[in-house]
């Protein structure tokens, strides 16, 4: 029986995954299930899973998720602390998908007992893809990719060699905002913003895809888990979401790898890697798609593209500082702040004045100056907002 622990249980991935384990519960003991507000889902599957611990980011909803879990065995824990000692709790295999920075220091300190990391949380590599890839490196654990994308481009190099990969190029479906003008997204609002055509997300991740952030985090985590050059990676904006990923060789061959868009294929695949299990998954009707769309991503309507590409040319705590200036315009465009596009901007603002007046590029790259870095970028966009 594999020990699981799932970070992160209550969002998208979250339920995916649990998904995929109650059909299969009898092979799985469960350590851990941490999560959010939503502690009345925590402790429902945490009963329903026989969960040792259930943990909420938030120590002000420990007294609600206490009494959901009252009468079970369940150990009910809160707060940032808490993360870590339940990372700290040994597990086979861990799937961390808590959403942004957060999600960085319990996914590192799981890396410390020897487990297969399943991550989800793209930030983690983003911010600090060096420090994590180490510390896997010195404990001997598995990281495996859970994004759709770098899961398809994982599948894709089964068999290659590095040193034969000429490209890849990862897919976006565009987000609802795919054909709209600049002027139109100048007015874009948070009920728009939070409509994703393909994909069923939560509200912080299906912005960043109308955005392109989400695309743009992707292409950094693409450098930092495979090594490949910025120059190698490539988007395309795929609206069908059908095509995940393409692995382009030196002989000129791309192998692609295509599927419905559901979580479950990369989430599965990591689950059960090295094998393939059979999945509750959509199975593709080629002759009823028809055809498959691709478009040239706009850069100047969607920069964050072009910011990503700064970022890996920066290096060191470049990545730490993009996200979280990220995280905090999203913040403000969620609490209605700024507008849609103000998000790009007060992101390129920041980082370029944190490449200015810091050595970023060149800076020791540990997870206390990767919170430090992540506390200024925050606090910087904060006053911004609150200037404007």
């Amino acid at each position: 029986m594999r020990r699981i622990s799932i970070f992160g249980a209550t969002g998208s991935i979250g339920q995916s995954t649990i998904d995929l384990i109650r059909r299969d519960r009898e092979a799985y003991d469960v350590v851990a299930l941490t999560g959010g507000a939503n502690v009345d889902l925590l402790a429902h599957d945490a009963r329903a899973l026989g969960a040792k611990v259930a943990v909420t980011a938030y120590e002000d909803k420990l007294p609600a998720l206490k009494d959901a879990l009252a009468g079970s065995d369940i150990h009910a824990a809160a707060g940032a602390h808490a993360l870590i000692e339940a990372a700290d709790r040994p597990a086979d295999w861990i799937m961390s998908a808590i959403v942004g920075a957060a999600g960085l220091a319990p996914g590192l300190h799981a890396l410390k007992h020897g487990t297969t990391l399943a991550l989800a949380n793209k930030e983690s590599l983003v911010t600090a893809g060096p420090l994590l890839m180490r510390e896997a490196h010195a404990h001997g654990t598995r990281i495996l990719p859970v994004d759709s994308e770098h899961s398809a481009v994982f599948q894709g190099m089964v068999g290659e060699e590095r040193a034969e990969v000429e490209r890849v190029i990862i897919t976006a479906s565009g987000g609802p905002f795919r054909d709209w003008s600049l002027e139109q997204l100048a007015g874009a609002t948070l009920a728009q913003a939070c409509t994703h055509p393909s994909w069923d997300m939560g509200q912080r991740i299906t912005i960043d895809s109308a955005s392109m952030f989400n695309k743009a985090l992707e292409i950094i985590e693409t450098h930092e888990y495979f090594g490949f050059s910025g120059d190698m990676i490539e988007v395309l904006v795929h609206p069908g979401s059908y095509v995940h990923a393409l692995v382009g060789f030196k002989d000129g061959a791309l192998m692609a790898h295509l599927g419905a868009p559901d979580m479950r294929h990369a989430i599965g695949y990591a689950l059960h890697w090295p094998e393939r299990r059979h999945l509750p998954v959509e199975r593709l009707d080629l002759a009823k798609i028809g055809s498959l769309r691709f478009e040239a991503p706009d850069e100047v309507r969607f920069p964050a593209l072009r910011l990503a590409r700064d970022v890996m040319e920066i290096g060191g705590l470049a990545g730490a500082v993009f996200n979280a200036a990220k995280e905090a315009a999203l913040d403000a465009f969620i609490a209605g702040e700024i507008g849609f596009l103000d998000m790009a901007r007060h992101v390129e603002s920041v980082l370029n004045q944190m490449s200015s007046t810091a050595s970023l590029g060149n800076a020791a790259l540990t997870l206390d100056t990767v919170l430090e870095a992540d506390k200024e970028a925050r606090a910087r966009v904060r006053a911004a907002v609150a200037r404007a």
